[in-house]
């Protein structure tokens, strides 16, 4: 189930005996490559002890909203931002009511209303309390915001009655929470990615690259991936694992991934430029390594190919997205890049301490012909899945506006 690999996920419990049946969730959810990280309300440790989930997380579990100790590693807020789904399992009837209400009383309640990223929750109660007028217009209230309802199943229950309200067995829950990402707003379209840096030959050990590692190409290749898009990625050398992508090309300098490209475009809706291609290389590269014999030696460079250019120039151009990484002006040097390259979308980036190139975060500016949007700093994964969804947006509306 690769679309749980590499997710950050918060499994959330609350007091109910279902308790129990999260601890096999969490051997199913890191079975599947995601991270996990558990948040327990007072109640649930009642139920479970938070040793248990520590043992089977290999990480610390977080109970307290004010614990010291715990903020200094990672507060209420930065576990928010950390998630890329927060998953309340069990959800208990005096949680789903607090959260209806918007109650921040306790670490869990707290994290759910301070994040941007999808929540989940899986009701387990008695079948009376499940059925109750009040805890259905809980239910229709979270709905109502995007909350995620899983199940809840019918059956036997612990207190011996049988009805609505047992809590999905964790298999079901596992397949629910892959399905979250799942989008379909790409659903039909065709889509080229580049990611990673090139090498530039020099002598036959020594090359020209630069720091990216890859990661950004290779997160929006997978959210292109989620959101139903036919992808295929074209990347430098990395050391990165390609996650759901069924066609990868792997080149090494800027000359292979212009050929790769130029090859694959005609059949392609999307490109998106995410590789860090170097601009120059070697004019004349040594058939024998160079000594260092001499003090001096000289280094001659031309350009290498613009694949950007060539691929908006084209007669029946794709949707074209570039990337611009900068040290100084962001905005002034991205949106000149954009309009001198014809691009339709520009994704920019301040490259420094934490962020941008060879970093698990990033944020991004993203330029169009018409308007702009700033996303913050966040893991690269979370940010694909957001820069994704401006694109859908924009190469809908770019078609659409073609056939009026």
């Amino acid at each position: 189930m690769y679309r749980l690999v590499g997710k950050r996920i918060i499994l959330g419990v609350t007091g109910g005996i279902s308790a129990y049946k999260a601890a096999f969730l969490v051997r199913l959810l890191r079975k599947n490559g995601a991270d996990i990280r558990i948040v327990m309300t007072q109640n649930a440790t009642k139920f479970v002890t938070p040793l248990t989930f520590q043992a089977l997380s290999s990480k610390s579990v977080y109970t307290e909203l004010l614990d010291l100790d715990t903020e200094t590693a990672m507060s209420h807020i930065e576990l928010a931002r950390w998630a890329d789904l927060i998953l309340i399992v069990p959800a208990s009837a005096n949680f789903i009511a607090r959260y209806a209400f918007g109650l921040a009383e306790d670490l869990l309640s707290t994290i759910c209303l301070a994040t941007d990223s999808p929540v989940a929750i899986a009701p387990s109660m008695n079948q009376q309390m499940w059925l109750n007028v009040a805890t259905q217009d809980n239910i229709k209230k979270i709905s109502r915001r995007g909350i995620h309802i899983i199940g809840p199943a019918i059956g036997e229950q612990a207190c011996g009655e049988d009805g609505p309200g047992r809590m999905l067995e964790p298999e079901e829950i596992v397949k629910y929470a892959a399905n979250i990402f799942q989008t379909d707003i790409l659903t039909g379209s065709r889509l080229l990615v580049t990611a990673g840096p090139t090498r530039e030959a020099i002598d036959p050990i020594r090359f020209l690259s630069n720091r990216s590692s890859g990661r950004m190409g290779y997160a929006v290749a997978t959210a292109a991936v989620e959101a139903g898009a036919d992808v295929t990625l074209i990347s430098g050398p990395v050391n990165l694992q390609a996650i759901g992508i069924d066609k990868v090309i792997n080149v090494t300098s800027a000359a292979e991934m212009y050929e790769s490209v130029m090859h694959e475009i005609s059949s392609i809706d999307i490109f998106i430029s995410a590789a860090a291609v170097a601009d120059f290389r070697a004019q004349r590269i040594s058939e024998q390594k160079i000594k260092k014999s001499q003090d001096v030696n000289e280094l001659i460079l031309e350009k290498t190919p613009d694949i950007l250019f060539h691929v908006s120039g084209l007669h029946d151009a794709p949707f074209t997205v570039g990337f611009a990484a900068e040290t100084e002006d962001l905005e002034s040097n991205a949106q000149e890049k954009m309009f001198l390259k014809n691009l339709d979308m520009i994704a920019a980036n301040q490259v420094g301490e934490r962020k941008g190139i060879d970093s698990d975060e990033n944020a991004l500016t993203v330029f169009w012909k018409t308007g702009n949007e700033q996303l913050p700093l966040t893991s690269k994964n979370k940010l694909a899945r957001h820069l994704i969804k401006l694109i859908a947006q924009q190469y809908n509306e770019k078609n659409s506006n073609k056939t009026h």
